[in-house]
């Protein structure tokens, strides 16, 4: 893999997590002096122009989680009544890639979001009510419930934190910026369970 594809975990000033962000973004943060701090490992090591008087060329070491001032709209992801937004590719990566019905682990491209609730029943296409599933069972359970169907679910759905979203939207997770988000996971977060197996 190229390493100019590793993403870097944008925080507020805080520390709160905010964003992946690439490394272009990133030196546009350092440049407009909006970077706080910095933490966990060195990634990148760009180096700019030369200065005509000093003769010296300039350097931005970008760090693996940076943390910026300001205020951001990415705040409205702290608030109580926050939603992360609904994807295959996130429901996918929260259920661990698992149909929540036969308990088997697919490729994404044979997995489909089930509603638990037929949205047909008034069910509705939210986190709590969406589950991962092959695409044999979710065309055999149709537009029943799982009791309906004589199936039972494995796992119980969740509404990700915002720390869990950006974890499952990363794609290539460094164990420094791992620690990080999983600092920021509620204590009974089903992701602690599943991390510690990998640990």
């Amino acid at each position: 893999m190229d390493s100019l594809s590793l993403q870097v975990l944008r925080t507020d000033a805080s520390g709160l997590p905010l964003e992946w962000i690439g490394y272009q973004e990133a030196v546009k943060l350092y440049c407009l002096g909006q970077v706080a701090y910095t933490c966990g490992t060195r990634l990148y090591r760009i180096r700019g122009g030369i200065n005509a008087r000093s003769g010296r060329r300039s350097v931005i070491e970008i760090h693996s989680i940076i943390a910026t001032y300001g205020y951001s709209l990415q705040h409205k992801h702290h608030r109580p009544n926050y939603t992360p937004p609904l994807s295959n590719r996130t429901l996918f990566r929260r259920d661990d890639y698992l149909c929540l019905y036969c308990g088997g682990r697919f490729r994404h491209r044979d997995l489909s979001r089930d509603h638990v609730t037929p949205l047909s029943r008034g069910g509705t296409d939210t986190w709590n009510n969406v589950v991962t599933a092959c695409k044999r069972c979710n065309n055999y359970k149709a537009g029943r419930t799982p009791e309906e169907a004589g199936m039972e679910l494995i796992a119980i759905p969740f509404t990700p934190t915002h720390a869990e979203y950006i974890y499952l939207q990363g794609r290539r997770i460094l164990s420094d910026q791992m620690e990080f988000l999983r600092a920021h996971f509620p204590r009974r977060s089903p992701l602690h369970a599943r991390l510690k197996a990998r640990d």
